[in-house]
């Protein structure tokens, strides 16, 4: 189903059985497969394909040559139906390829909303993106990657596949990430070790001085202590109980399967 009010480019191709919302813009040479929904003012400027099982939210713009729900490079993938969702109002630029998920990765991809994705930036199979989050030019996610909110990855660097990284995380250009990231903390190298808080990114989102202070109590207790992280959790889930922001730390602990950097 075609709104009529979408604008399709009379070069672009879109399969019957796509679903393109109100005020959509579809420019030359795009591809749109039969199981793509678009919602609402979204954006493809020219040469951009859709594909698969995949649904757009509103107000995104996608420029030339992005590849979203194409056939993942997991070698296991055997043409199951599995999905691509993107949230609302992203800037994904030029080249950048979102796979869609594997069956044994939970069948999803997903990308939330008011992301930006810089040239040639790489979105692997099953993994889970937030909110808010900064991909510079060529950064590339393995496969099951988490990347909570507010998260921003430096150009040419690369995340392991099943690695979380944490909200509020800063990792480094030409980083190569192979453990978990906790949240706040500035990361960079190969491989990535811990370099502080990302402080002035936490102000500029209105974090207050309490806050600030917990957090970097937090961060002594679990890599300036000398106490091995099974250690230090217990002080940090305490810490929590008088301070909020510092439950990102205790939730990322629970889903962290990699270690984390040290």
């Amino acid at each position: 189903m075609i709104d009529p009010t979408a604008f399709i480019h009379p070069s672009a191709i879109v399969e019957d059985g796509a679903v393109v919302g109100a005020g959509v813009h579809i420019g030359p040479f795009c591809y749109v497969g039969s199981q793509v929904e678009i919602g609402e003012g979204t954006v493809l400027k020219s040469h951009v394909v859709v594909n698969g099982i995949t649904k757009i939210g509103r107000d995104n713009e996608i420029y030339q040559f992005s590849s979203i729900g194409e056939v993942n490079q997991d070698l296991k993938y055997a043409g199951e139906p599995t999905r691509v969702e993107i949230g609302d109002r992203n800037r994904i630029r030029e080249s950048v390829t979102i796979h869609r998920g594997t069956a044994q990765g939970g069948n999803l991809t997903k990308v939330g909303s008011d992301n930006l994705l810089m040239i040639n930036a790489h979105i692997a199979h099953d993994c889970v993106i937030g909110n808010r989050c900064i991909f510079a030019n060529n950064a590339t996610l393995g496969g099951h990657v988490t990347v909570d909110d507010f998260a921003i990855i430096g150009g040419m660097t690369a995340v392991h596949q099943f690695c979380v990284i944490g909200a509020h995380v800063m990792v480094g250009g030409c980083s190569g990430v192979a453990q978990d990231v906790p949240p706040y903390v500035i990361a960079q190298g190969n491989h990535a070790t811990p370099f502080g808080l990302n402080i002035e990114g936490l102000k500029r989102r209105g974090f207050e001085k309490e806050s600030l202070h917990a957090i970097r109590n937090a961060y002594k207790i679990l890599y300036r202590s000398g106490k091995t992280l099974e250690e230090a959790k217990p002080e940090i889930a305490e810490l929590a109980k008088q301070q909020p922001a510092v439950q990102l730390f205790v939730d990322f602990f629970e889903r962290s399967t990699r270690g984390i950097i040290r």
